[in-house]
């Protein structure tokens, strides 16, 4: 995979690329379509397969607070990309001089002359350009006149589901993470350091914990999850608890990771968690006795929920 974060550094258009644009925030199944779908086409003409997409998210730069909750950080996007089998990838940055610029010269100038495009593959619903001013319609137009190939993929879904990155954010915070793997492909993940905690999981429950600095921006609903973890690459369960420790007074939002079977100092380490199952919601205990009991129990669940 080819990395490119500005058109500009390309001395010579690629080989007959074959493109798709988006934020493809959630690297999901609905985008491995367009994905497929661009590897195949630049196959059939000995090409070069291409996606072009943008940091930060362009809600983000043009409405500010109103961004969406990002569902893959950058880093964790572009890996996904390029295990789709993408070729080049593309990470503009995105400013709000780049938004400026008209559809038709973005297309003109970038797509046609600086890369080379020989064909794009885009959703119904594209729009792109200042103001949102490019769609379809010119796409087509602009192709005809300068010779690319146009194709539009009709919308995805799942059991009637239609597979967007805006459903699958709501089903993460509603913690219903048997539908979001549904629509993702692959179990919700987040990423993060661990950082010194309250250490009340080793001191007062005996159960040490790993209290994790997010690098993502979206969680699950509060409450207790099975988990997977990785670390230094390899993979152990767990149970990760999000939420405020209610039992413990009003504290702070954090999300904490027991791993099952492991020994060692993390303190430092950037770990990633994948969430398997929902256990419950977080609650206040009348006791630390009756919360570590609560946690045992816990404990037992997710051994058998992985066969342990």
């Amino acid at each position: 995979m080819t990395l490119i974060h500005d058109p500009e550094q390309l001395k010579q258009p690629l080989t007959n690329p074959v493109l798709t644009i988006g934020n493809f925030d959630g690297v999901h199944k609905g985008h491995l379509v367009l994905f497929n779908i661009v590897k195949e086409k630049a196959r059939s003409i000995g090409g070069q397969s291409v996606v072009i997409t943008f940091d930060p998210h362009p809600i983000k730069v043009m409405k500010h607070a109103n961004g969406p909750l990002l569902i893959t950080p950058t880093q964790q996007k572009l890996r996904l990309i390029d295990d789709a089998g993408i070729d080049v990838i593309f990470c503009i940055p995105f400013t709000k001089k780049f938004a400026a610029i008209p559809a038709r010269d973005f297309v003109q100038n970038i797509l046609v002359d600086k890369i080379g495009i020989r064909e794009i593959v885009v959703g119904y619903d594209y729009t792109f350009g200042h103001k949102r001013e490019g769609n379809i319609t010119l796409l087509k137009e602009m192709g005809n006149h300068l010779n690319f190939k146009v194709h539009v993929v009709e919308p995805v879904s799942i059991d009637h589901t239609l597979i967007s990155s805006t459903s699958i954010r709501n089903l993460v915070q509603e913690g219903k993470l048997f539908e979001t793997k549904k629509l993702l492909g692959r179990n919700y993940q987040i990423c993060g350091t661990v950082v010194k905690g309250k250490n009340r999981g080793a001191r007062l429950l005996g159960i040490p914990t790993a209290n994790l600095k997010l690098i993502d921006e979206l969680t699950p609903k509060p409450g207790v999850y099975a988990v997977t973890v990785f670390v230094d690459k390899k993979t152990y369960y767990g149970l990760t608890n999000i939420g405020y420790n209610p039992t413990f007074g009003n504290g702070a939002f954090s999300v904490e990771t027991h791993i099952l079977d492991f020994s060692g100092d993390l303190l430092g380490t950037t770990i990633k968690v994948n969430f398997v199952e929902r256990l419950r919601s977080e609650k206040t205990f009348g006791s630390v006795h009756d919360l570590s009991d609560q946690i045992a129990q816990d404990i037992q669940h997710a051994k058998k929920i992985f066969n342990l």
